[in-house]
Formats: C-alpha cells, sequence, structure tokens
C-alpha cells in the first residue's frame, strides 16, 4: 500500500483542508517576519499537501460539505494575503538588489572589468 493510499478517505481529506489552514496562517506569520527561509519550507510543505489532496479521491466529496466550505471561505482571504505579501517583499528585495548593485564601481582597468563582472 503507498503512502498515499494510506492517507486517503473522508477523515484525511478533513485533516488536509484543516492542515492547509494552518500552513497558510504560519506562512503568513513567517512572510511577516521576513524569514524567508522559514516561508519557504513551509510553502514546499503546503505545496506537498495540495498533490496528497489532489491524489485522494475523497477530497472532492469533502469540499461539497458545508464544514470544507467554511474552511475554504477562511482559507481564501488569508491565500489572498500570501500571494500581496510575497509580491510586495519581492518587489522591495528587488529595489534592495537594484541599491546595492548601483554602487558597484566599475574598475579602470578593462581586462579587470571582464573577470569582476558578473553574468
Amino acid at each position: 500500500m503507498s503512502a498515499d493510499a494510506k492517507h486517503a478517505g473522508p477523515e484525511a481529506a478533513k485533516q488536509d483542508f484543516a492542515l492547509y489552514l494552518t500552513l497558510s496562517k504560519e506562512l503568513l506569520k513567517f512572510i511577516g517576519q521576513e524569514d524567508i527561509d522559514e516561508f519557504l519550507s513551509l510553502a514546499e510543505q503546503r505545496g506537498k499537501l495540495v498533490d496528497r489532496m489532489k491524489a485522494n479521491p475523497a477530497t472532492e466529496d469533502y469540499r461539497k460539505t458545508p464544514e470544507c466550505q467554511a474552511l475554504i471561505d477562511e482559507i481564501h482571504p488569508l491565500d489572498m494575503q500570501l500571494i500581496y505579501k510575497a509580491k510586495s517583499w519581492l518587489n522591495k528585495s528587488r529595489r534592495r538588489n537594484a541599491a546595492v548593485h548601483a554602487y558597484d564601481l566599475e574598475p579602470l582597468n578593462p581586462v579587470g572589468n571582464i573577470f569582476n563582472k558578473r553574468y
């Protein structure tokens, strides 16, 4: 029996949605703290969870329940916040990176320029 087969059925679907909600809240916390390493680790875990949810045939049936719809209504705004905050962090990071590289000095020696330039 595969690992996916062990984690299938209506109870697993219910647990997966609850875990997805928890991971979403944690992702928001870490992106807010700009702890990107932890954020990326949790994002990877959530991606694997989504794959597991897709592999579970009971997920579709559970999605139709009022209990799951309530979870989805709670998850959706969190996902929107995550997208906004991740884009905001990425833009801020790009600006910082551009500011740092604005101070890069071009060497006077053209030969040295070939070896010092980043490609």
